[in-house]
């Protein structure tokens, strides 16, 4: 099946253009699918620091009925999966779900190891390393951010005087966001480049095999059959012109052909004059 020259000639090259088109998408989907979820985390992670802006008034003032209508209210917002506060001891002081409330979190989970891996817990951390994705109790997949609540001057010195100054972290808010839009994008990312790949793949393998067709197996089978008609005893030189290396074997093989035709008819003259001579010798009157 494979054991002529256009299967080995376009073979190889369809194969590896749909290799090196499928590593190539396997690598740009790769790198996108890094910058959207870079992207997402990035969002949560300004999500989060505005949640905490927003209740940094009400904390100060110790106000928990407000915490915790501002927590409620972005906790029921589509998408949010849940929002909760805990204290430095890993207390969830506030909390979307009232279920969770007073609740003491493992430190070891994922979104508290990161921090509580060492003796002592670190005080910052990248975009990425707060960010984790997992599946909750109602099997919703959910990419969640941790962001530590750092104390400052306003907090220190405010009129409860409740965090000393050399507190660094005050607390922890939590806030998990359901990742659906970004499934969803990824998902039509993956089929496009899918429809993408094929289309690069037909219009490519069949660009090559109408070139490969025109310019050289076209040539090379009309040289085969100037070869076949010369074997034959035709001499003609209507050999196919336009390429110079299929040019030059038909010409050469018709030197060839020719010069066996010659040396054919002059060996077959000299056999038939010393058959002539002989006849003369045998009947001299």
């Amino acid at each position: 099946m494979f054991n002529n020259f256009a299967s080995k000639a376009i073979v190889p090259v369809a194969l590896s253009l749909t290799g090196f088109v499928i590593v190539c998408s396997l690598v740009l989907y790769s790198s996108i699918k890094g910058d959207l979820l870079r992207d997402a985390v990035r969002m949560e992670v300004s999500l989060a620091d505005t949640v905490v802006s927003s209740t940094r008034y009400a904390m100060l003032k110790s106000n928990r009925e407000s915490l915790n209508r501002i927590i409620d209210s972005i906790g029921s917002q589509k998408g949010v999966e849940h929002l909760r506060i805990f204290n430095k001891k890993g207390v969830i002081m506030f909390s979307s779900d009232p279920g969770e409330l007073n609740k003491i979190v493992d430190k070891t989970t994922a979104g508290c190891i990161g921090c509580h891996s060492g003796p002592e817990p670190t005080a910052r951390l990248g975009s990425m390393q707060q960010a984790r994705r997992f599946v909750n109790g109602k099997n919703h997949n959910v990419l969640a951010i941790t962001a530590p609540i750092y104390n400052d001057a306003s907090c220190s010195a405010g009129d409860c005087h409740f965090h000393p100054p050399f507190q660094k972290i005050l607390g922890t808010l939590d806030i998990g966001l359901s990742p659906d839009p970004l499934d969803d994008s990824l998902r039509a990312l993956r089929w496009r480049m899918i429809i993408f790949c094929v289309m690069v793949l037909i219009l490519s393998v069949g660009g090559v095999s109408a070139l490969l067709r025109r310019n050289l197996l076209a040539p090379i089978g009309q040289l085969m059959e100037y070869v076949k008609k010369v074997s034959g005893g035709s001499l003609d030189d209507d050999f196919p012109k336009g390429i110079r290396e299929v040019e030059t074997l038909a010409r050469t093989y018709l030197d060839m052909a020719r010069g066996k035709y010659f040396a054919e008819t002059e060996l077959r003259k000299i056999r038939e004059e010393d058959s002539m001579s002989g006849e003369e010798e045998d009947n001299p009157g």
